[in-house]
This record gives structure tokens, C-alpha cells and sequence, in this order.
């Protein structure tokens, strides 16, 4: 099935029934999702990182909950933008690889943008009252395909982005134009919801002296480039944070830093040099891109954790645990969307379905090891497996409980992991698991059928009139 779609209490009494209450209508919170970019799970000075400087990232944890077993619904940035943005697994939408030029959508099977018409995380919260935000990168659509949707259309009350049509916003102006608008909000006494996602650290990396100048003692350039563009992203973060303080707000605003996808690495020896996108401009190119995983397997584009596994450090002081470590729970970026619209009050409409289920009491402290509702994954992605890309050939992949399956593009090679007693994959267990193989597979098989064979709804470019049609002459 395709998922679319008492004012005279004495003041005693009232405050008694509001602290009892878990969540109220007074509760609800701003929300502050700040999503980066290919940034590695262990590219934080907390998660142990030898020299990158993240110091507000840090404070989000010391103020809040580290969760340790998140995971995002693909290795690359569309699909796992889209999960966030429907609370569905992108694959319902032909959406499982990065937007590109349209003639490569085309040849993927992918639309060429979101549907708008999608069931969006910022529609919901805006028809719930909230002042909708998003600042940053959009690539639900790309900068190429000038007739796509601007990201206004998608439920937004103010938007500035790149990777989309239109203008491209510079990007490092991102943290600017958050205070400007959680001030206006603070000033219209409005709940705010902003998407913060950020460009860092994807390539091209556009340093800045300053930033440079902090990490002259390294002797790479190439990890004083990257380390360089971390810490400039962790300030500007920390000016969103300190306007939270100045205004009042922190102890009533969730925040959440996480990222798209694990690092991006170079598939074999780079020379450093300059590059260049047509969304963010000249920067240095892939060399520098020296993220790490925290010993999790592959990096951005596999399925294996090391690119899916990322940081998801959430903080809301008086609600969230301060100082706390989750290293049990398994929590999908499909989880945002029902997570989000339940601290909204939102009431989500009787016809849709989401992927994902709400982590709220996850969140405010209560962990589990399991998960009975089954997570999927599909990427377009090599087979047989390379040499210089060993955790890359991984085109399905599913998790139901301790259990996580994947297998190449025609499920003729699988390889089975216990994540609760074996997190970083080390372990290959299927010979030894028949039953469970067997149950994965069916449960993976029983899923595809539910998945379109192709785009469907306003989701192509003009452009394709002028394409060859797949399969002519």
C-alpha cells in the first residue's frame, strides 16, 4: 500500500495538573532541527574527535541527551532530506539516490523534485500555528532544474536556501537569518519551527581565515581545511544558541543537531584542490574530506552504519535528560516527522501513514533496545563489490528488532547483524541464522512490493519533453 497520503482553577491547583500532565497544550515547544551535512558521527570534539573544535555542539550535549543509535534513511542527501520531510521512507517516492541534472533523474527512475503535495512536517506545524522556517541546504529538488518548486511551497512561512531554484543563498549566512526570525517569532508570540540545515562539511569547503587560522598547528592542510569548516559551523551555531538565552526561550526550544548522511571519503588517493558547485560556488574539493565514523563501517553512499549512523544529540532543559548517554534506542529520521507533530499537538490526518512512529518518550528519557516497527532502505549501488569500496554494494537493507539484513540489488548476497549486541557490525551472522534471514528477507520482499515502479504526480521538469523516453531508439 503506498503511505500517502479551567480558567478558574486556583492558580495551585492548575500548576499541579501541568506539571503532572507529560506533555500540554502550554508545553509546546519551538523546534530548532539543525541538519548538517555529511557531518561523521565521530566529527565532535564529545565523541572523542583528537583535534575538531565543536564546543556548542558540545554544550547541546552536556545540556541534553546523546543518543548513540540513530540512523538516517539513506547513505546520500535527497532521500534522507525526503524522510525527514514526509515521515516516510523515501523509496515510496522513487526517491533513492541525490537530485542531479534531469536527464540523470530520468535515467535513475526519480522525479526531479518533492512532491509538494507530499504529506510535510513544516505544513503540518504551520496549520498547527507554528512560524515555519528553512534556512540552508534544500536539495529536494536541485539548483539545475530552475523550473522545480521553491521550498516556500512546502509548507514554509520564510525560507533562504541552496540547491534548489531560484537564488542560492550564501552559506554561511544561515545563522543569521535563524535569529532574525526566532526574534520576529518571539516578538509575534508564536511558536517557531526552523529547519537550520547546514552546508557543512560537504564539499566544495569554503574556509575562512579565521577559521583556518585556529587549526595552523596541524600538519595536514587537508585536516586543518576540514576542521577548519566544522568549527566555523559550530559557531554559528552557537550564536542561534545564545539568542535562545538572550530572548528567554532556551528552556521552552527542542533542539536537535543531527546529520544527512555518515562522511563523505574519497574512493581512492586525492591531490588537493579547488572545486566547484553551481549551487555554493568555488571551495576546496574532496581531499580535504576527512571525516570519521566512530569505528562504524563505510562512509557516505553505504548502508552499513558509517553512513547511515549519525549524531543526534537532543536538548530541551527541565524535559531532556542533562549530561545523558541513550546508547539503546533506535531511533529512524522516519521517527521526526510523528515525533515533532506530537509536541505541536498536531493530530495528524486519519489517511496518512507515517513510516515511522513518535519518539517522544524516548526522548524525554525512557529507552528501549527494540523496535518492533521494521525499518527499510533502498540505494542505487554497485554490485559486485568493489575493492576500493568494500561496505558500498548494499541496495536493500532492513532492521526489525536486534536484527539488521542487507542485500545487493537482486537479494542474491545478503550479510545478517545483531545490533543490540554487535553495533558496529563486526560480526556477519547469517550462516549461523537461517530463521532469521529467512523472516528478513520475506519481510524485505513483502516491502518492495508495496513500492511504485515509477515517479507519479507533478514531480518532472519541463526538460523531459525534450528527453529520449527510456527505452526508445
Amino acid at each position: 500500500m503506498l503511505r500517502f497520503p479551567a480558567a478558574c482553577l486556583p492558580v495551585a491547583l492548575f500548576l499541579l495538573l501541568a506539571n503532572a500532565s507529560p506533555l500540554g497544550a502550554v508545553d509546546r515547544p519551538n523546534i530548532l532541527f539543525i541538519f548538517a551535512d555529511d557531518w561523521g558521527w565521530g566529527d565532535l570534539s564529545c565523541h572523542g574527535h583528537p583535534y575538531i573544535r565543536t564546543p556548542n555542539i558540545d554544550r547541546l550535549a552536556k545540556e541534553g541527551t546523546d543518543f548513540h543509535r540513530f540512523t538516517v534513511a539513506s547513505g546520500v542527501c535527497s532521500p534522507s532530506r525526503t524522510a525527514v520531510m514526509t515521515g516516510h521512507f523515501p523509496a515510496r517516492y522513487n526517491i533513492d539516490a541525490h537530485f542531479a541534472w534531469v536527464p540523470q533523474n530520468q535515467k535513475r527512475n526519480m522525479p526531479d523534485w518533492l512532491n509538494p503535495s507530499a504529506p510535510l512536517l513544516p505544513r503540518f506545524l504551520q496549520q498547527a500555528g507554528y512560524a515555519t522556517a528553512h534556512f540552508g541546504k534544500w536539495h529536494l529538488a536541485n539548483d539545475m532544474i530552475p523550473d522545480s518548486p521553491s521550498p516556500g511551497i512546502y509548507g514554509y512561512d520564510a525560507y533562504a536556501a541552496f540547491n534548489c531554484s531560484g537564488e542560492q543563498m550564501p552559506v554561511h549566512e544561515d545563522a543569521k537569518l535563524a535569529v532574525n526570525f526566532i526574534r520576529q517569532s518571539h516578538e509575534d508570540q508564536k511558536p517557531f519551527f526552523i529547519n537550520l540545515w547546514i552546508h557543512e562539511p560537504h564539499t566544495p569547503f569554503h574556509t575562512v581565515p579565521k577559521y583556518e587560522w585556529r587549526f595552523r598547528d596541524l600538519e595536514s592542510r587537508e585536516d586543518a581545511i576540514y576542521a577548519s569548516v566544522l568549527s566555523h559551523a559550530d559557531d554559528r551555531i552557537g550564536e542561534v544558541l545564545n539568542t535562545l538565552d538572550e530572548l528567554g526561550l532556551t528552556r521552552n526550544t527542542l533542539v536537535i543537531f543531527s546529520s544527512d548522511n555518515g562522511p563523505a571519503r574519497s574512493a581512492g588517493p586525492a591531490e588537493l584542490s579547488l572545486s566547484y558547485d553551481t549551487a555554493t560556488g568555488a571551495g576546496w574539493g574532496i581531499a580535504a574530506a576527512k571525516g570519521v565514523t566512530g569505528g562504524r563501517k563505510g562512509y557516505k553512499s553505504a548502508l552499513f552504519e558509517g553512513g547511515i549512523g549519525v549524531p543526534f544529540i537532543a536538548r530541551w532543559p527541565g524535559r531532556i535528560k542533562e549530561g545523558a548517554v541513550d546508547a539503546t534506542s533506535p531511533m529512524s529520521a522516519v521517527d521526526l516527522l510523528p515525533t515533532f507533530c506530537e509536541l505541536a499537538g498536531v493530530k495528524l490526518p486519519e489517511s496518512y501513514r507515517p513510516d515511522g512512529v513518535s519518539q517522544v518518550q524516548t526522548l524525554l528519557g525512557h529507552p528501549s533496545e527494540h523496535r518492533e516497527q521494521p525499518l527499510f532502505w533502498k540505494m542505487q549501488s554497485a554490485w559486485p563489490i568493489r575493492k576500493a569500496q568494500p561496505y558500498h554494494w548494499v541496495s536493500w537493507a532492513v532492521v526489525h528488532k536486534q536484527w539488521k539484513l542487507m542485500a545487493n540489488f537482486d537479494l542474491s548476497h545478503v550479510e545478517l547483524y545483531d545490533m543490540v549486541a554487535d553495533p558496529f557490525e563486526s560480526n556477519e551472522l547469517s550462516g549461523s541464522n537461517p530463521t532469521e534471514v529467512a523472516q528478513l528477507r520475506n519481510l524485505l520482499q513483502e516491502w518492495q512490493k508495496e513500492l511504485p515502479a515509477a515517479p507519479a504526480g507533478d514531480v518532472f521538469s519541463a526538460e523531459r519533453e525534450t528527453l529520449p523516453q527510456p527505452g526508445s531508439q
